[in-house]
């Protein structure tokens, strides 16, 4: 990889991980997705597969 590109990279990771203390910290669950499912990451560190409540009230299907 280009320096460039390593660059660019850690600047992305670095902000994932800040947006992801930030949703900890105001207690929303981060999202993430494994083979298509996808999985929650609930403020108290719980890694589940039940959508929070929270995102059935917002999220459209």
């Amino acid at each position: 990889m280009r320096d460039f590109e390593v660059m660019v990279l850690k600047i992305a990771a670095k902000a994932t991980r800040e947006a992801q203390e930030r949703n900890r910290k105001m207690g929303i669950a981060n999202v993430y997705s494994k083979n298509g499912q996808p999985f929650f990451q609930l403020p108290d560190g719980t890694i589940t597969q039940e959508e929070p409540e929270e995102y059935k009230k917002v999220v459209l299907k």
